[in-house]
């Protein structure tokens, strides 16, 4: 039986499962069946197998009442009419029983005395026989759901009787001290915490007024916090005042030394008066929090605000306002300084053959030593990651610059210790020289770091001075990075879809989801003109969490079109899989948005393989728990590997377009190509071919074994509108072609 403190859930799925909110557990429900006819029986059953219940069956009453005394059923299919007792005489032994079930009467009988009869002994609905499968489908799951609710509903009349219990509970375990104040400001009641924080019990205090336990100096701000008579969002919120305590020896005195702050919020109370048809002002409500401790935390935030905890270096806020007022002093007496952008060589290689906390302490180890090298008055900070700047007032020349610049790439080249490895790394560092190459602080950061790059395209592991030529050289790299980061929040990022075919059939089985980007200069860009750099960039992540959701959201506009369900692939980044939360990204979104897990295919490279085999195995089979299926993008153009092939959870292999492309005559050998169909046959996988562009190609392909094709001889990708009206084109095709078969016949 149900009791209050289990966990019942109103969602009724189609497939028969009820999911229990708090632990994610699927049960089924219980449904007995009792008819006497067993072709009917046998009817009834087939009907209902496909919504997966726990289904019972009885073919007369004695059976149906033997099986209603061993277990709870959730809802009862009942036939009046039984060879040894009839449905009325069941329902009566339920009642007589106290068996909760809701009951639903099948009956054949014409006339209307046996319809009233079962609602009178509280029957959920009637169906006349013979129903139509639909009217039966609806009824059953009406029923159920409405079952569900009642269940919900006692829960929920069980937890409001105890709300009272527990919200005295709260207030007399709260951290805070609770009270409330009479209309002449005397305590008419106050919780145990103000025993616990000031000594006073509760017998001290009732009946007292409030000026006797707050500091003298603190009566006039305490006057507006203990007679607050507004309410809402007026009231008094967060008011310090400093009260007074007993010590040991029962005396008062006030918090001078061990001094505790207390926060105040309160408001007014009134209490509704029919009689006079007037609100009178019964009181005040307050709460007195002790916040000593959050005082401390608040001074630490703040020196965390301006400081990275890492290297304990003050932070890019820290760093701009220090800039900032060196330059103002630098104008004001007409000398130069100079920023400095300095990116570590090689840290993502220690990072990621260490581990990020080998990588943390490498960070600290570096700024150790750009430390040991600054001059007195110099600023160094941390931006993030591996990126250090610094600022070095009072320039008297760019050889002074030069110098500080050699020391920080000498003390980085010496070999570094991490837990008995030895490290080595280099930097790249580039110089700006204010008012020269900018009189703004963003220009001398912005200059600085184009000098910066200048270095890394040179080979790294040096230093240069910002030149005006290099900013033609990087601008394009550095707009195209600005507007992708703004590309997001503009909605310049649209999904195109390339059909996949089954070339046996012509039908549209399934496609690839490929990113477009509508740039607003330079038009239409594909995946491949801007995704390079977005993972370079650390830009992966929002984008294909954007790209989750767009696929996600044109999949229900797919599947509104009905027919078959069309099966979508979406090609997943290297760094997308890294994060540990892109499986529950993914069962999140297919639960947001009601997708079956068999639309999605999700397309690795065979590298993925190679990086972190195990991490990886792990991830795609949380992908296959899910019902999501994987293929393998551009299948012999990588590390293959036929033991990485069996080990991983690999439903499709797809033949890169390179090997297709070599297919230029019919009668020809193409042994790639024949070995990859051959692998996929071999291990059962589906296999689709890319890029196929020519009748020979596909003629070729099909004749070796691969049917499912994609590529400009079909189709180019499509938006999402295209698509949807391609398919909705195939619907109506078939529905014609249907129609004329019908004709025929």
């Amino acid at each position: 039986m149900t009791t209050p403190n289990d966990p019942i859930s109103i969602s009724f799925n189609s497939d028969g499962l009820v999911t229990a909110p708090d632990s994610g557990v699927k049960r089924k429900m219980r449904l007995l069946l009792v008819d006497d006819e067993p072709r009917l029986l046998a009817s009834l059953c087939e009907l209902l197998r496909d919504r997966d219940y726990h289904l019972i069956t009885a073919t007369c009453g004695r059976e149906a009442v033997n099986e209603l005394g061993k277990c709870q059923f959730d809802l009862v299919l009942l036939d009046l009419r039984l060879p040894d007792f009839g449905g009325h005489e069941i329902m009566d032994f339920m009642r007589l029983h106290s068996i909760n079930s809701h009951i639903i009467v099948l009956s054949g009988e014409t006339g209307i005395d046996g319809a009233i009869g079962a609602l009178k002994r509280g029957a959920y609905d009637y169906l006349r026989k013979p129903y139509t499968r639909d009217d039966l489908l609806k009824t059953v799951d009406n029923a159920l759901r409405q079952r569900l609710l009642e269940i919900e509903n006692r829960r929920i009349a069980w937890q409001l009787e105890c709300s009272e219990k527990l919200y005295r509970y709260m207030v007399d375990s709260s951290p805070d001290i609770i009270y409330t104040l009479n209309q002449e400001g005397r305590f008419s009641f106050v919780n145990d915490r103000a025993h616990q924080l000031l000594g006073f019990s509760r017998d001290d205090l009732i009946g007292k007024h409030y000026s006797s336990v707050v500091h003298d100096d603190d009566l006039e701000r305490a006057y507006y916090v203990f007679n607050e008579r507004r309410v809402g969002e007026r009231a008094s919120r967060n008011v310090e005042l400093r009260l007074k305590s007993v010590n040991g020896d029962d005396k008062e005195r006030t918090f001078d030394h061990t001094l505790m702050t207390l926060s105040f919020n309160s408001m007014g109370m009134y209490a509704n008066d029919d009689a006079v048809r007037k609100v009178e002002f019964h009181g005040t409500y307050g709460v007195a929090r002790d916040i000593t401790d959050r005082k401390r935390a608040e001074e630490l935030i703040s020196y965390q605000a301006y400081h990275d905890i890492l290297t304990d270096l003050p932070n890019r806020i820290l760093f701009k306002d220090r800039l900032g007022l060196a330059m103002i002093h630098a104008k004001r007496n007409e000398t130069e300084l100079a920023v400095m952008f300095v990116d570590l060589d090689r840290f993502k290689l220690v990072n990621d053959t260490l581990g990020h906390i080998k990588g943390d302490e490498l960070l600290q180890q570096v700024a150790g030593r750009l430390k040991d090298n600054l001059r007195g008055g110099d600023t160094l900070a941390r931006l993030g990651g591996d990126e250090f700047t610094i600022f070095l007032p009072e320039l008297q020349s760019r050889e002074d610059a030069q110098v500080v610049a050699e020391k920080f790439l000498d003390c980085l080249q010496r070999a570094f210790f991490l837990d008995g490895h030895e490290v080595y790394i280099s930097a790249s560092i580039g110089i700006a020289v204010y008012p020269t190459d900018g009189e703004s602080m963003d220009d001398l950061l912005r200059h600085a770091d184009i000098a910066m790059y200048q270095v890394k395209a040179d080979g790294k592991n040096g230093y240069s001075f910002y030149d005006p030529t290099m900013l033609d050289a990087s601008y394009q790299k550095i707009t195209l990075e600005q507007s992708l980061r703004r590309a997001l929040d503009l909605g310049e990022l649209e999904m195109y879809y390339q059909p996949q075919i089954d070339v046996r059939t012509g039908e549209i089985v399934g496609a690839e989801g490929l990113m477009r980007w509508n740039h607003p200069q330079r038009g239409l860009l594909t995946a491949g003109d801007f995704l390079p750099f977005a993972e370079e960039n650390g830009l992966m992540i929002p984008i294909s969490d954007w790209m989750l959701e767009a696929l996600c959201r044109d999949l229900v506009h797919w599947n509104a079109v009905g027919g078959e369900p069309v099966r979508l692939s979406l090609n997943l980044s290297p760094q997308y899989l890294d994060r540990g939360d892109f499986v529950e990204k993914m069962r999140q979104a297919l639960a947001k948005y009601d997708i079956s897990p068999t639309q999605i295919e999700v397309e690795i490279t065979e590298n993925i393989c190679i990086r972190n085999p195990q991490y990886a195995i792990d991830q795609l089979n949380r992908l296959c728990q899910l019902g999501v299926s994987v293929a393998i993008d551009d299948f012999g153009t990588g590390y293959s590997s036929l033991a990485y092939l069996h080990r991983f959870p690999i439903h499709t292999i797809k033949i890169d377009q390179s090997f297709v492309k070599e297919i230029q005559r019919e009668n020809g050998h193409f042994p790639v190509v024949l070995a990859i169909i051959s692998i996929a046959s071999g291990l059962g996988l589906n296999l689709v071919a890319e890029g196929v562009e020519t009748e020979i190609q596909a003629h070729y392909l099909e004749q070796s074994g691969c049917t499912t094709m994609q590529g400009f001889l079909y189709y180019q990708p499509l938006a999402r509108r295209q698509f949807v009206q391609l398919l909705r084109e195939k619907m109506a095709l078939r529905g014609s072609a249907s129609a004329h078969r019908s004709r025929q016949a």
